[in-house]
């Protein structure tokens, strides 16, 4: 199942990136894929970033980095923890963002095409289900 799991992510990512330079996104790379897709409404913290991304900090923080000097990320002060920031998309990660979400919805419909609509709904709601069950810290029910 694993290696199941880790191709069709590779496919994904393969065909949301596909149009990325006529987008105006080329100067976004494959691994800061791991930081945008890990991303909080409303902001989060270096350390769970990192831990949701399943990266070290310091992996995390270069990736951050990056993307905050292409602008799409922000750093603020965390209004809980004042020595703490908190990272968020700025306007411009947020029409990235947008424009990745049309992206999605375009693949998931073709791959919703290719083994059947209802078939492809099932299997999405099936994999948020199990996520929930296995992870309820960070579920989305």
């Amino acid at each position: 199942m694993g290696q199941l799991l880790i191709r069709l992510l590779a496919e994904f990512r393969t065909e949301l990136a596909a149009p990325r330079a006529e987008l105006g996104y080329g100067d976004i790379r494959n691994p800061h894929l791991q930081i945008l897709g890990n991303l909080r409404m409303g902001g989060i913290r270096l350390t769970e970033l990192a831990a949701r991304a399943q990266l070290s900090p310091a992996a995390a923080s270069e990736l951050v980095n990056d993307l905050d000097a292409l602008g799409y990320l922000t750093r603020r002060p965390d209004p809980a923890d004042g020595r703490a920031k908190l990272i968020d998309l700025s306007p411009r990660g947020r029409q990235l963002m947008t424009d990745a979400g049309k992206r999605v919805a375009e693949i998931e419909t073709r791959w919703g095409d290719l083994v059947g609509a209802d078939r492809f709904a099932d299997m999405r709601d099936t994999m948020q289900s199990l996520l929930d069950a296995v992870n309820p810290a960070d579920s989305r029910a």
